[in-house]
């Protein structure tokens, strides 16, 4: 279907165009929910977004990519249809369906003269569909240089397109940034002892360096700087200029993974704790805090937490970092959202839902009392909760010293661990929190706990002795259920036999028209 697809783009004229027409949307949602969550999972540079497919991904798609020449002009081509004759000169892939020295069409309606060199990129053997790309003598160097990197070390694919990275040839550069684009977090760091830390300094302070690179440019400071860049980054997170400030989130996330828990403050000051910040400001700064929760080994997640309590303090912001402070396990905001709840008015009312799956997700005794007087105040906003959403899962802590606000292992100290002398467990409530399956917790490690010293006056941590091993989080991928995931699947399955039998009886001729 793919090469059907293929072949109606790039020749128009084809007799399978209407067949096709009336299946994509339904094929191309089968893809979706096949690929996607495998795609997901694939985490690219975090601040970077490929502009478009890159050379080497075209390539893998392709059954043949070829260099060829001109043999035709504008005065001698068919202008009707674009179509001009070629000669192959050097095969990059698909020799086995295109060989040097053969002569193919494509179809061009750019100027082309006799001699103009292109990359030819070809499907649907043996009756090849070409698309053509212009190349010079210097582009063509680096497309058959590109067709060797699939076969690559990711790391060295990286060390290839950086130099490229700011090319005068803006083909090569675009391509050189999303390779970047496209490659995992890890790859990139490990390439830093090879960065030029001087030239990543030129470039992020040249004010015609545009957003989306400044932003790759950033990723790479945090990965190869040190703490003398903290006083220029600080410089431009103060600016108030918008060109010196373009890329925020990277910029405050290179900002912490240089400077670590000491930067928290100035971030805290500058947009999350400051009202009068502008909602992009304080939203970069938030998706900087859940990109050091998520892929950073720099700060402890309890610490990012902290910063995220001062979001919600702001009522219009407040449902962004809700989310966040479920999946890290942060239990202490149990009466703040509770409150938040109960004040919301009918300009802010959409934060109920944030808080109704927080404390859904909460293991602790204290929030289902919570989540029943709750009920009552708007028992339309729970509902929708609980139809709509799934309850948030704590993520794996990747923090680097496998500290989060609460652990996985020890939900039921969540009050004395945290310091909330105030608002401490019964020792009632501790057993029944001991007890409680954790989202995504086999039953079979539920916990039991025994010999518990029990007195009427809190009980702190020291006291408690527990014999039976206290199960950990499950990873989020172990929660998923079975059978969701197999009708998921069969779905998808029966809308790709769907799509095939309309693209393959779509073209038969209709009983009226036999007649006719």
């Amino acid at each position: 279907m793919f090469d059907s697809l293929c072949r109606t783009v790039l020749n128009p004229s084809s007799a399978s165009t209407g067949r096709l027409v009336r299946v994509a949307a339904v094929t191309t949602l089968a893809v979706m929910i096949l690929v996607g969550p495998a795609a997901t999972r694939s985490q690219a540079c975090p601040f970077c977004n490929a502009v478009s497919q890159t050379l080497r991904q075209e390539m893998a798609a392709m059954d043949a990519v070829v260099i060829a020449t001109a043999t035709q002009s504008d005065l001698t081509r068919n202008k009707d249809t674009g179509e001009i004759s070629m000669k192959v000169d050097v095969v990059l892939k698909g020799d086995q369906h295109v060989t040097a020295g053969s002569e193919v069409k494509a179809i061009y309606y750019g100027e082309v003269s006799i001699g103009r060199r292109f990359m030819l990129s070809g499907v649907d053997p043996p009756d090849m569909q070409w698309s053509c790309l212009p190349i010079n003598e210097r582009s063509e160097e680096y497309v058959k240089q590109v067709a060797k990197m699939d076969e690559a070390t990711p790391i060295d694919r990286l060390r290839f397109y950086y130099k490229f990275l700011q090319d005068d040839e803006s083909m090569l550069a675009r391509d050189s940034y999303d390779e970047f684009a496209v490659t995992p977090y890890p790859v990139v760091k490990a390439l830093a002892p090879e960065m030029d830390h001087a030239q990543l300094v030129q470039w992020i302070t040249d004010p015609d360096t545009s957003t989306d690179r400044k932003r790759l440019f950033l990723t790479m400071l945090g990965a190869c700087g040190d703490e003398k860049d903290l006083p220029m980054l600080e410089g431009m997170l103060r600016s108030t200029q918008k060109s010196t400030r373009g890329g925020l989130d990277a910029l405050v996330a290179c900002y912490l993974t240089l400077g670590g828990e000491s930067g928290l403050p100035l971030v805290n000051e500058l947009f999350l704790n400051n009202k009068d910040a502008p909602y992009a400001d304080t939203y970069a700064a938030i998706m900087a805090i859940r990109f050091h929760g998520t892929e950073g080994d720099v700060i402890p997640r309890s610490a990012l937490v902290e910063s995220l309590h001062h979001v919600l303090d702001r009522k219009d912001l407040a449902d962004l970092v809700i989310p966040d402070l479920a999946r890290w396990d942060d239990w202490t905001q149990i009466d703040r959202l509770a409150q938040l709840f109960t004040d919301a008015d009918p300009d802010n009312n959409w934060v109920r839902v944030p808080v109704v799956n927080y404390l859904r997700a909460c293991p602790l005794p204290k929030a289902q009392e919570a989540l029943e007087k709750l009920e009552k105040i708007d028992p339309q906003s729970v509902k929708r909760a609980n139809t709509f959403f799934s309850i948030p899962v704590p993520a794996r802590d990747t923090t680097g010293d496998g500290t989060s606000v609460v652990q996985p292992s020890d939900h039921a100290f969540a009050s004395t661990s945290l310091g909330l002398q105030s608002d401490r467990l019964s020792a009632p409530d501790l057993l029944a929190a001991h007890n409680r399956p954790r989202i995504g917790q086999p039953l079979a490690q539920r916990v039991s706990v025994s010999r518990v010293s029990v007195s009427s006056a809190p009980l702190s941590s020291s006291r408690l002795s527990v014999v039976a091993p206290v199960a950990t989080m499950a990873p989020v991928a172990a929660v998923m259920n079975p059978w969701r995931f197999a009708s998921v699947l069969l779905m998808a399955v029966a809308t790709v036999v769907i799509a095939q039998f309309l693209l393959l009886s779509g073209g038969a001729p209709s009983h009226s028209q036999q007649d006719a």
